[in-house]
């Protein structure tokens, strides 16, 4: 076969190659249900034929003639299987997240024009249910689990006969690979959901760069649990189906521990957000030992905070780190199934402090740097130890240009800059400026190569005095505490800078326990004095990384973690600024009086 022009291609690519029994997995009833790639092929043919019989299709192949259909849904099988079916159908998928609300949800079915909608469960469908009446475009929903009074996807599947079948076929022969695939919108921290189009290339370029970045290794397994219409998940989903990488969808984010030992995989992707709270776990536990084990826990974690990537430490420090290895750090490897090669990161930034720990403890995490904008990889610490460097997000991939603009902002150009923001020409012509894609972020070159996000240019401010804070290295540093969760930086024409902070409630409850601080609720428990007085000197220990204009000179506690369900967060973890300043004015206000 020639080299692959459409996502869907990678079915002909699979089978021609090497088909496999576990292409795509999910757990039903407590057991693996594994779909080998000539069951994944025949479905997509079924469901994408059925969809066709229902009367959806490419219409006259515009962007806005084309039917688009949206997916509410948790990660599974059925999931890509859609997306394939879909893209053969030459019609247009819309992901959502299974977390919106119900505002959101409304906008982007009328923005898009929906005209059909597959969902996970009876609480997605009711969800959708109770919106209908605000929808014009829908005229069918489905659903994927049995739900009594709901049209199941199954029955697309017997809709499917030989003449819609070759209709499919012949559709799919007429798309190239310049035209649309899916329209991801993102939520963003402020404003109404953009809708990002994205073209087969576009997301094909960064599958095809991702192959030199990523372990060689053939017969490779993944555990996927990041939602799949993130666009950094589904591109890495399509870079599997390529490789011959079989994929295991985690139940549900609460099962991942379980699934990881059970499905003992050898590659995964995940936010910061998920590996802090890992590294969380492994910590407590740690601390929970007792007598030479804790001594040996914590000469092995104070042994990793130090390695150093691509530098020779002695023959004395690799000893040592070799003997911690196997008597600590093999335990780490165990809990993440034993059989890990990389762990790649993306979505926000990762602590330093962690990369350095996972990497020196046989772990290595590949944090790479993108935009839903950019499919998303832009730049991407690769597998091969030489081209990683701490601190940075690695090299920028094959194809893609970049080039650091006068103000400091990263700009981008190549085959994975989207198409532009459905219907939305004034925002495109905004983002994209005679080719370059502006990312809003700032950064430098390290070393001629690797790319440093230093903050977000939106999110930097200027206090009262006139000088410039970026908030986003300072929230990084101070989560190293093992008390601070959440933090959020404040003092944009402010006199000086603040902070909220999210205390880490099982580590500062603990802590409370062994200091016989004595409360009712965390509301009581982050008012004590010597509970402010421990969150003080945390507060001074980092202010000393800053410059004094940099340096946080009041704080508040909060009393609840920040999350999607409350707002604070966007789906994939990001802080909603404007959100928490709005839900905190008078608090705020509070530490200026």
């Amino acid at each position: 076969m020639t080299e692959p022009k459409r996502l869907f291609d990678c079915i002909e690519y699979h089978l021609n190659r090497t088909p496999i029994n576990d292409m795509l997995a999910g757990k039903e009833n407590g057991s693996w249900k594994t779909y080998s790639t000539q069951m994944v092929n025949t479905l997509v043919n079924q469901l994408s034929a059925g969809l066709f019989k229902l009367g959806l299709g490419p219409g006259d192949m515009s962007i806005e003639g084309r039917d688009k259909i949206a997916i509410i849904c948790k990660n599974r099988p059925e999931w890509v299987i859609l997306d394939l079916a879909v893209q053969k159908l030459g019609a247009i998928l819309i992901p959502i997240y299974p977390t919106i609300n119900v505002n959101e949800l409304a906008f982007i079915l009328n923005d898009s024009s929906a005209k059909a909608i597959f969902v996970n469960d009876k609480e997605l469908f009711d969800k959708v249910h109770s919106i209908k009446d605000q929808i014009n475009s829908v005229q069918h929903i489905y659903t994927f689990e049995n739900v009594e009074g709901a049209n199941n996807w199954g029955e697309l599947l017997e809709l499917a006969d030989e003449n819609a079948i070759k209709s499919i076929e012949e559709i799919a022969a007429t798309i190239k690979s310049e035209d649309l695939a899916t329209v991801l919108y993102t939520s963003g921290t402020t404003g109404t959901p953009k809708g990002v189009m994205l073209t087969h290339k576009n997301i094909l370029s960064n599958v095809l760069a991702s192959f030199s970045c990523l372990p060689p290794f053939e017969n490779m397994r993944a555990l996927s649990f990041l939602p799949l219409n993130h666009i950094f998940e589904k591109m890495i989903t399509y870079y599997h189906l390529y490789k011959g990488t079989a994929i295991y969808y985690a139940e549900s984010m609460e099962t991942i521990a379980d699934n990881l030992r059970e499905v003992q995989p050898t590659l995964f992707s995940t936010v910061p957000r998920l590996l802090e709270k890992v590294y969380e776990k492994i910590m407590a536990k740690g601390a929970d030992l007792k007598g030479i084990k804790k001594r040996l826990f914590f000469w092995a974690h104070e042994l990793a905070s130090n390695y150093e990537i691509n530098k020779n430490q002695g023959w004395w420090y690799n000893f040592q780190l070799k003997i911690a290895n196997k008597l600590i750090f093999s335990k780490w490897r165990e809990a993440l199934g034993n059989n890990v090669l990389a762990i790649v990161s993306g979505g926000a930034a990762c602590q330093v402090r962690l990369i350095r720990i996972f990497t020196a403890a046989k772990i290595p995490i590949l944090e790479g740097y993108g935009l839903t904008e950019t499919s998303p990889v832009i730049s991407v610490n690769r597998y091969n130890v030489e081209d990683r460097y701490f601190g940075t997000v690695g090299p920028v991939i094959d194809g893609v240009q970049v080039k650091i603009a006068e103000d400091g902002e990263i700009l981008c150009k190549g085959d994975n800059v989207m198409l532009g923001y459905y219907k939305r020409p004034d925002l495109t012509a905004e983002a994209i400026i005679d080719g370059w894609y502006h990312t809003g972020d700032i950064g430098t070159i390290v070393e001629g190569r690797f790319l440093k996000i230093t903050d977000r240019k939106k999110e930097m401010f200027k206090t009262s005095g006139g000088k410039y804070v970026a908030p986003l290295p300072i929230e990084n540093k101070f989560k190293e505490s093992v008390f601070i969760e959440q933090i959020m930086v404040i003092g944009a024409g402010k006199k000086f800078v603040s902070a909220l902070i999210v205390p880490a409630f099982p580590n500062l409850i603990d802590w409370a326990k062994r200091n016989n601080v004595e409360y009712t609720t965390n509301e009581a428990l982050i008012k004590d004095p010597r509970v402010l007085e421990q969150y003080q000197k945390a507060v001074d220990k980092y202010n000393e990384f800053f410059n004094h204009v940099e340096q946080i000179k009041k704080f508040k506690l909060c009393s609840k973690e920040w999350s999607i369900d409350t707002g604070e967060l966007t789906p994939k973890l990001s802080l909603k600024r404007k959100v928490v300043m709005e839900k905190f004015n008078e608090v705020i206000e509070s530490m200026y009086e």
